[in-house]
């Protein structure tokens, strides 16, 4: 962790102090003129912020008349960690070496003073002390705006990668929007053509109801496979729902189309949470699925109930009557139902019943209004 830097008042009111500081040591207080100069120099750091120009002419005169040139020093720091203006900087810079060589009253100046070899190391050692603000201030100002591109490239950059993995992630809806398209909904599609000739040709009532039921259900599969195709070319630009969000109401619709006799009991109250509806809906979905496809000819019965903050579900079903055909799955239903359950606060559990048949109960917390 770097270390933390101060304020720029809290700085500015140091800079000022040592100013003052360096008055009170260079400065003899009786020379009034020298004495005001001096102070107004110290005392001008406070704008340098704000008028950095105006700042350094203020000090000028401190430097002119007075050995204290702490205040002009900084003046200068600042005005070129400021300002990219080249000719400007050279001639402050030039000004205030002036100054501080040239000795005050000027008409004391002597001729000689060009010539004689410690006069003119001390002219060598004022242009130094001159440019030093300068070069310092030019190599701040260089330094933050270095920062300032860096911090742009490192933006710049990642957004680049935001993109890039949006161009992955598109590729890859298309790539399965087409798979969707082009292996499941015509198998899909092929199902419900069957199934319809076989509920026009079937020789009993409870084939023909049978075939009824699954031409119904593979022609709700396939307009939901067509609205996810749509929602995959979509590429991900806005976030959207794949189906409509289900709700308690929904459920005994599910009950009714699920191709098994299944009977729903609820006591439920109005104004559940959709998190819970959903998780709710999508249990008894699930259950229901399992049994037709695990438990051929037997009953469900889907009891829910809200019984002190706890939302308690439970589908139970007989034993089969009939041999299953093997069907593929990946056992990633309950896995997922788990993991809703979870992320609010409840649990799943499931297990074989003692007449042979099977239970899923979800319980999720409620909090009470």
């Amino acid at each position: 962790m770097s270390p933390r830097r101060p304020s720029g008042p809290v700085l500015d009111a140091v800079l000022v102090l040592v100013s003052l500081a360096d008055v009170w040591v260079h400065v003899d207080v009786g020379a009034r003129p020298a004495t005001a100069c001096a102070l107004l120099g110290a005392l001008a750091l406070t704008l340098r912020r704000r008028l950095p120009l105006a700042t350094f002419l203020l000090t000028l005169p401190s430097a002119l008349v007075t050995d204290a040139s702490l205040a002009p020093m900084a003046a200068l720091y600042t005005l070129s960690s400021l300002s990219r203006r080249r000719l400007l900087l050279a001639a402050c810079a030039l000004a205030f070496a002036a100054s501080d060589f040239m000795p005050w009253p000027w008409s004391s100046l002597r001729v000689t003073a060009f010539t004689r070899a410690d006069d003119l190391f001390y002219l060598s050692y004022t242009l130094a002390t001159a440019t030093a603000p300068v070069f310092l201030g030019q190599l701040v100002q260089a330094r933050r705006e270095l920062s300032l591109r860096i911090a742009e490239i490192s933006e710049a950059r990642e957004q680049e990668r935001l993109l890039t993995a949006q161009s992955v992630l598109a590729k890859e809806r298309a790539q399965l929007a087409r798979e969707m398209h082009d292996v499941v909904s015509h198998q899909v599609s092929l199902i419900a053509v069957q199934a319809g000739a076989l509920q026009v040709g079937g020789r009993d009532a409870e084939t023909r109801q049978a075939a009824a039921t699954i031409r119904r259900l593979s022609v709700q599969t396939l307009d939901e496979l067509r609205h996810m195709v749509s929602v995959l070319r979509a590429s991900g630009s806005r976030p959207t729902e794949l189906t409509p969000q289900p709700s308690l109401g929904d459920l005994q619709r599910l009950v009714d189309v699920s191709g098994i006799e299944a009977k729903l009991e609820t006591d439920l109250p109005e104004d559940l949470p959709p998190a819970i509806q959903r998780a709710v809906y999508r249990t008894v979905q699930e259950a229901l699925t399992n049994v037709r496809k695990h438990a051929p000819g037997a009953t469900a019965t889907v009891r829910i109930q809200h019984r002190d903050g706890a939302l308690r579900t439970t589908v139970t079903n007989t034993a089969p009557t009939r041999l299953a055909l093997a069907l593929p799955s990946a056992h990633h239903g309950l896995a997922g139902l788990r993991q809703r359950a979870e992320l609010l606060g409840g649990t799943v559990a499931c297990g074989h019943t003692a007449d042979g048949g099977y239970e899923l109960r979800l319980e999720l917390p409620v909090d009470p209004n």
